[in-house]
């Protein structure tokens, strides 16, 4: 008998308590709905390049002999930069310039010819003919000299240096770099899901390796009006300040600002729960829509809905309703 009623109250015991866990509120971690800076903006890579600036590279295929300048040199235009092999070329001039003496020596002997009738009208025309042809070929060959000296395309500085004497350079090389160190901009591709809301006079923001620790500024110069279909990028040119501390070949992220608010009602993103979030009140909680506005990873814009110092819950149980207890997690 007294086996049973212990049986019995150990029973009644572990009742109780499961029905004090079952009717126990449950535990919730909150967070307060703060100000402070939203920030809406398309993303976007680029790097830093003069305004005007040029490649340099040969017109033929020969091996470098002397490189003239240096980098940090001002040149103008057409000065020569570089200059090729041009050995076999100059063999070309005087080939052809003899074959021109040969061509003029033939066509004033078939003239002599002609005076005295001993030669006809025609052979004279081929002559002429033949006289003309191999001079334009000489005067080519000459000309084509020039291809062998590498010259400025434009005045400006000799940014960089890409060629060394003895090397083999071919057409597409690009062996000098030359343009004005200011002012500076920046090349970058935006996404073609973003580019309609990019405009010129966009402020942005940028961010560099190179200065981790500060933000940029940039504004919208232009945009190139085709895309390209391969990347599914379209190029956006970035104006910089003369002031800036960004240099020629630095890679940068860039931020164009489309919307910014300062005092904009933020919330961690553990709290926002398909657009509805559940605010503390006297050990209930309520059930509110939201309106989102820029989500990031550290906090949610509240655009409408919720108020500076309101209480919500973070991670809110599946089965949290609206008007429940709820006890604070310790």
């Amino acid at each position: 008998m007294r086996r049973r009623i212990i049986i019995l109250i150990f029973l009644i015991l572990t009742l109780g308590a499961g029905w004090f866990w079952w009717t126990m509120p449950p535990a919730v971690a909150i967070a307060m709905a703060t100000t402070g800076p939203a920030l809406r903006a398309v993303y976007a890579t680029g790097s830093v390049e003069p305004v005007q600036w040029a490649r340099v590279g040969p017109a033929v295929r020969a091996r470098v002999t002397e490189v003239m300048v240096q980098e940090g040199r001002r040149v103008t235009e057409g000065e020569p930069m570089a200059r090729l092999d041009d050995r076999e070329a100059r063999h070309r001039v005087v080939e052809a310039e003899a074959r021109a003496r040969f061509a003029e020596d033939e066509l004033a002997r078939i003239r002599t010819l002609v005076t005295r009738d001993i030669a006809s009208r025609s052979a004279l025309d081929r002559a002429e003919s033949e006289s003309h042809a191999v001079g334009a070929a000489a005067d080519a060959a000459r000309r084509r000299l020039d291809d062998y000296i590498v010259r400025a395309p434009s005045d400006g500085v000799v940014l960089r240096r890409d060629v060394e004497v003895g090397e083999v350079v071919d057409t597409p090389a690009s062996l000098f770099w030359i343009g004005e160190p200011r002012p500076l901009r920046i090349t970058a591709e935006v996404d073609e899901e973003d580019i309609a809301q990019v405009h010129e006079g966009q402020r942005v923001l940028l961010r560099a390796d190179a200065f981790p620790n500060q933000v940029l500024n940039a504004t919208v110069g232009q945009i190139t009006p085709k895309g390209d279909a391969t990347r599914k990028a379209y190029r956006v040119r970035l104006n910089l300040p003369d002031d800036t501390p960004l240099m020629i070949g630095m890679t940068v992220e860039a931020n164009i600002v489309l919307r910014q608010t300062d005092d904009a009602v933020l919330v961690p993103p553990a709290a926002v729960h398909d657009g509805r979030v559940f605010v503390v009140k006297r050990e209930t909680v309520e059930r509110r829509p939201v309106e989102v506005g820029v989500q990031g990873p550290r906090a949610v814009e509240i655009l409408h809905g919720l108020a500076r110092g309101e209480a919500v819950v973070l991670n809110p149980p599946a089965s949290l309703s609206d008007g429940q207890a709820v006890r604070l997690r310790p």
